[in-house]
């Protein structure tokens, strides 16, 4: 793509494509995006360090909801930082210590 970006498609599952991406950052951080169901299966899975939820006040109909299927929120996880505007709210989550 333009700039350089470059996609991999992993299907050998979550585990294998988090040691990939790992490899590709080289010691650098390593971002999840996708849908909800993606992230699910990272939080379930206790993949996720960090995790920073962008809403945006826009009614879509219907689609996925990001805390499904997790007892109603990220298990483990607290709130670090809220930034809110009329156009946006931006919450990231960082995990509690164990």
């Amino acid at each position: 793509m333009l700039g350089g970006t470059v996609f991999t498609f992993v299907t050998e599952g979550i585990h294998v494509a988090l040691e990939q991406a790992f490899d590709a950052a080289g010691g650098q951080d390593v971002k999840i995006a996708g849908g909800a169901s993606t992230i699910q299966q990272y939080l379930r899975a206790g993949l996720v360090d960090e995790l920073h939820v962008a809403i945006a006040p826009i009614l879509l109909g219907s689609g996925e909801r990001l805390f499904d299927n997790l007892a109603g929120g990220p298990e483990g996880f607290q709130c670090a930082e809220y930034v809110g505007s009329p156009s946006v709210a931006h919450a990231r989550f960082t995990r509690r210590a164990r």
